[in-house]
């Protein structure tokens, strides 16, 4: 009644359907094609003999004719060619299976990706090629320097709240000594350390907002960023008249939960960094701000055309008392790098000297 390959049984008023396969009914070609696995077969010399659709999904390339018989070599770094190429011979000269190792590739469009690989032997024939099994990593990895990161300012964090505590106990005691000393013996000189004195102890005390923003019993609120971003502008406006302000505001319905004053202050220290960065060119610029919704999370870019920032800078910025700035504390960074990270943000700077710098704040959507 039923083929030989396929039987009925029948449980509990239900028909289930059990298929009998033996090896020679599978295609695995179309496994292979439709892996979410990047597969390639390499042959002597590096030549791209094929490649499945995750692969050139990978590469971001249009069809097989941009990546067959090219050289392999060809999305490589430099950098990595000779680890490459001693890999490629084991595989070929002992028909290793090589364990994964992580490097870089490079996509048709130039970007550098994140990569964990591993090859082994495939025959074909008389012939033996090598079956090169790639895994795009790229997000792996941001994730990973992004909980360095957090960890990081976190360490600095407690580091910072101790010796605010450590030194601001003395000169809080010196500061009512010279009080009592400017009452019995008055002195022009009393009121300048006085108001030294003052500017010490407000930046201790920034410090410790920075290191522990939740020492501010704010309530947490639903926070339009496109009413609340357009309202922060005004209070720049005599700072406004050599910066072009463009914006681009979509999905203005979407809030997101969080400590508003917190929140102001840090895109209130990013407009003001932004400002000041084209200010350093000695010119006109602008600066762009764009809101919009996408997986989940509410995306802010704030961009200017400043001075911008060098490489080796980059990764030093949110940690306190560093500058880019001659007479910076880098404290309003670190504020806006906690808040965000305090309120499960992510952050991230792109910046290229004389062009200038991008802000990516990223907030989920309670």
């Amino acid at each position: 009644m039923f083929p030989d390959k396929l039987m009925a049984m029948i449980k509990y008023g239900v028909i289930y359907l059990e298929l009998q396969i033996d090896s020679t009914d599978i295609d695995f070609h179309q496994l292979i094609s439709y892996s979410l696995n990047s597969i390639m077969i390499v042959g002597q010399a590096g030549k791209i003999l094929y490649c499945n659709r995750a692969c050139l999904e990978l590469l971001k390339l249009a069809s097989p004719e941009d990546i067959l018989y090219k050289n392999l070599y060809v999305f490589l770094p430099p950098d990595n060619h000779a680890s490459c190429n001693d890999r490629l011979k084991r595989v070929l000269e002992k028909q290793e299976m090589l364990e994964l190792a992580e490097q870089k590739m490079i996509c048709s469009n130039g970007e550098v990706i994140d990569i964990e690989v591993t090859a082994a032997p495939f025959y074909l024939k008389e012939m033996i090629l090598t079956q090169v099994i790639i895994r795009d990593i790229t997000d792996r990895k941001k994730a990973e320097i992004l909980l360095k990161d957090r960890e990081k300012l976190a360490s600095i964090g407690q580091i910072a709240a101790g010796i605010v505590h450590e030194v601001k106990n003395p000169l809080t005691s010196v500061k009512g000594f010279l009080q009592l000393l400017k009452e019995s013996h008055p002195h022009p000189y009393i009121n300048t350390m006085e108001a030294e004195l003052e500017k010490a102890l407000e930046t201790l005390q920034n410090l410790l907002h920075v290191s522990k923003p939740d020492l501010n019993e704010e309530p947490f609120v639903p926070i339009d960023l496109c009413k609340e971003l357009t309202a922060l502008l005004f209070l720049f406006q005599e700072k406004l008249y050599n910066v072009e302000i463009e914006w681009d505001l979509r999905d203005s319905e979407r809030k997101v939960v969080g400590k508003r004053n917190l929140f102001l202050k840090a895109f209130f220290n990013l407009v003001k960094n932004a400002i000041e960065a084209i200010e350093g060119i000695q010119g006109k610029g602008k600066i762009r701000i764009e809101h919009y919704y996408k997986s989940g999370r509410i995306h802010i870019k704030l961009s200017d055309t400043g001075v911008g920032i060098s490489k080796d800078k980059l990764k030093m910025l949110g940690t306190p008392f560093f500058s880019t700035k001659s007479e910076g504390t880098g404290l309003g960074l670190t504020q806006v790098f906690t808040t965000i990270h305090k309120h499960g943000g992510d952050i991230s700077v792109k910046s290229v000297v004389g062009k200038g710098t991008t802000f990516h704040v990223q907030l989920p959507v309670k």
